[in-house]
């Protein structure tokens, strides 16, 4: 299922979607076109919005028999991410990652697409337009970003570790205490940006891992399916794989490789 063909189409419809709903509204955003969700961290604009909804007719069309799990379709009628225990192919779809960011005016936010089924990750792409980059994963395929390949690498033996994590409001009690293990000697913590562009920035080696407490599939699928292409690893703080679907122990990590997911893993649970 995942050629070439799909691939590239799948790709220039994120080109496309990008360049004509999100890219014109960028830093020309009115009042009355940023509405909060669940609250002032949780944005969404009416570029969220428009470029769902084109990247959806697009990609089911690309993929007849394909569904879409789309973070603003999924607000408007959580059913929708059931999608995701099924049978069909999914489409699973963040327009604008980072919208605080993007609201703003800030360079630093990115749109994410992942390709899965019964609950496998098969395809993904990152692109970040403001910057010119689109990271692209497949299954078994490697990772490239802007056509070339990218390798997650190890830390350097000794070396702080350092390790974007969730922001607060979207944090439990008892995640919030597992996060507090990473305040240790040897790791420093600090507030993720934008999800998709953090992943990104662990596949090229420039981050030593993430350790998230939601589990929204929009915000991880892409950078999950990046990550291990790179050569990184993920767990969740009971030491299981990370599920699409849901119902996952949180926090969870995806690192530069195997050991420093063991390593984040083994704080979170001193932590908690």
């Amino acid at each position: 299922m995942i050629d070439d063909a799909l691939v590239s189409g799948a790709e220039e419809a994120v080109r496309e979607a990008v360049a004509e709903e999100v890219m014109p509204r960028w830093r020309r955003l009115a009042t009355h076109e940023v509405l909060e969700k669940s609250g002032p961290h949780d944005l969404v604009t009416i570029a969220d919005r428009k470029a769902e909804e084109h990247l959806t007719r697009a990609l089911t069309a690309l993929l007849p028999g394909s569904v879409v799990v789309g973070e603003e379709a999924v607000h408007d009628d959580p059913v929708r991410y059931e999608a995701l225990r099924g049978p069909d192919p999914v489409w699973i779809i963040d327009p604008v990652d980072g919208t605080r960011q993007f609201v703003r005016g800030e360079d630093g936010f990115c749109t994410l697409l992942a390709l899965a089924q019964h609950g496998e990750l098969l395809a993904s792409w990152t692109y970040v337009p403001a910057r010119g980059d689109m990271a692209i994963a497949r299954r078994r395929g490697g990772a490239l970003l802007n056509g070339e390949a990218m390798t997650a690498g190890s830390p350097a033996p000794g070396a702080v570790l350092e390790v974007a994590t969730s922001h607060p409001d979207f944090t439990t009690e008892d995640q919030k205490r597992a996060l507090l293990g990473l305040r240790t000697d040897g790791v420093a913590p600090r507030p993720c940006g934008s999800a998709g562009l953090e992943y990104l920035r662990v596949a090229r080696g420039e981050l030593d891992a993430v350790a998230f407490s939601w589990e929204s599939a929009w915000d991880h699928a892409a950078g999950l399916l990046l990550v291990a292409e790179a050569g990184g690893a993920s767990s969740t703080i009971a030491g299981d794989s990370f599920t699409l679907a849901g119902n996952n122990a949180l926090p969870f990590t995806v690192a530069r490789d195997a050991m420093t997911a063991r390593r984040i893993v083994e704080l979170l649970q001193t932590g908690s």
